[in-house]
This record gives C-alpha cells, sequence and structure tokens, in this order.
C-alpha cells in the first residue's frame, strides 16, 4: 500500500484540505500520515481522516524517510519558514527523502515562486491529485 505524508504548520489547513480530497478519491487503497509541525495542525489532519499521525521534528524527520510521496506548502522545504515551525531539519529531511515530492506554491514566507499563477488552494488540490498524483496497487 503506497504511503502518503502530507506535512503542514500552523492550523493545518492546508494539509486538512488535501487530506480530505486524498480520502474522497482513494478512500482506503492509501495511507495518509499526517505529520504536524505542531500538534493543532497534526490534530486537524487526524480531524480529516489521516490513518495515522505525529508532531514536531523528529517524527517528521524518521517518517518522511520511508514515505512514497510527500505532499505540503513549499514552505516545508525551507528552513525557518511557517514562523519558525519549519526547522533545518525538517527542511532537509523532506528535501532529501527519496520520496516524491508534491508541493503546493503557497507560502507566506519571502519567496515568490517565478511563473506560477494565483491559483485558488482548492484548484491546486485538484490539480496536485488528478494531474500529478499516480497510484499503482
Amino acid at each position: 500500500m503506497k504511503q502518503i505524508c502530507v506535512v503542514d504548520g500552523q492550523g493545518g489547513g492546508i494539509g486538512s484540505a488535501v487530506i480530505k480530497k486524498l480520502k474522497e478519491l482513494f478512500e482506503e487503497t492509501v495511507e495518509i500520515i499526517a505529520l504536524g509541525t505542531n500538534a493543532i495542525a497534526t490534530a486537524q489532519m487526524l480531524k480529516a481522516r489521516a490513518n495515522r499521525g505525529a508532531s514536531g521534528e523528529n517524527a517528521i524527520v524518521q517518517t518522511v524517510k520511508q514515505a512514497d510521496v510527500i505532499i505540503g506548502p513549499v514552505s516545508v522545504v525551507i528552513a525557518h519558514a511557517m514562523m519558525g515551525e519549519v526547522t533545518p531539519k525538517i527542511a532537509e529531511a523532506v528535501a532529501c527523502s527519496p520520496a516524491r515530492k508534491l508541493l503546493i506554491p503557497l507560502s507566506r514566507e519571502n519567496f515568490e515562486i517565478v511563473g506560477v499563477s494565483a491559483i485558488p488552494l482548492p484548484h491546486l488540490i485538484e490539480t496536485l491529485i488528478h494531474e500529478h498524483l499516480r497510484i499503482e496497487n
């Protein structure tokens, strides 16, 4: 079974929205692991029906090593992003994981991804799932 890690921080809103759509489409054919930079983000993603969840730097660093796919906002690979919640170890672990990374181009940091249009989050999630996420059983 494919293992998808959804990484988010702060309130977990982006991760929750992603997990809801994944569950609608794939139901229980994939395992979705909620990885929050804090307990609130993890709790919100678990409410969205993630199969399992864990919080904090070490949980993220250890879990992304075994993931098949990692999904999250682009800030999960930027050290000190999300008001400091993304530690350098988290950013490095996500970036260096052998998993396929599907990063949503939303960031409140001082980063701009040139060439990316301002598209609403629900449309970004639809594109992520239907055009970039392929699950073979």
